[in-house]
């Protein structure tokens, strides 16, 4: 199945940069095979890692952003904005999930909740077609919310 998906959106860039007159390098190819093996959410910072010492790809940083950006437009991944810091997911056959984002030290939690999932999927959008959707759930984990407490009783 894994396979199978690389293999499709491999061939989803391929069309991507015909119809738009992109140059079809390797190291583009190589970014999405590397977005499409990390798991869940990562940053630049981590797909740099990852590209340096997992999949023994150099690419410099420019040619990480710029490719990031192209691979959003041609959406293979999905961006999301989690506080200060901008967080990316693979976007083809990414199952529907939610976020819970501490405003305190910026953890990222998933979750899926089957209601939250057919409210959405029940709610008529007036003239608009929705292709995803990302909800984002701020408030204060159960460990910043108990390093609260521990504060306030040592004052």
């Amino acid at each position: 199945m894994e396979e199978n998906v690389k293999e499709t959106v491999k061939q989803l860039l391929t069309e991507y940069l015909e119809a738009n007159g992109h140059r079809k390098t390797p190291e583009r190819y190589a970014i999405l095979e590397a977005v499409y093996t990390i798991k869940g959410h990562f940053g630049i910072d981590e797909l740099y890692n990852y590209m340096e010492t997992e999949s023994k790809f150099r690419v410099s940083r420019a040619t990480l952003y710029n490719n990031i950006i192209l691979l959003v437009d041609a959406n293979l991944i999905i961006k999301h904005k989690f506080g200060n810091s901008s967080q990316f997911e693979r976007a083809y056959k990414n199952e529907t999930h939610h976020h819970m984002i501490c405003t305190d030290c910026g953890k990222v939690t998933e979750f899926q909740d089957e209601t939250l999932k057919r409210s959405i999927a029940d709610t008529k959008l007036k003239k608009f077609t929705a292709s995803h959707y990302s909800l984002y759930i701020y408030g204060t984990c159960s460990k910043c919310t108990w390093a609260k407490r521990r504060r306030k009783k040592n004052k």
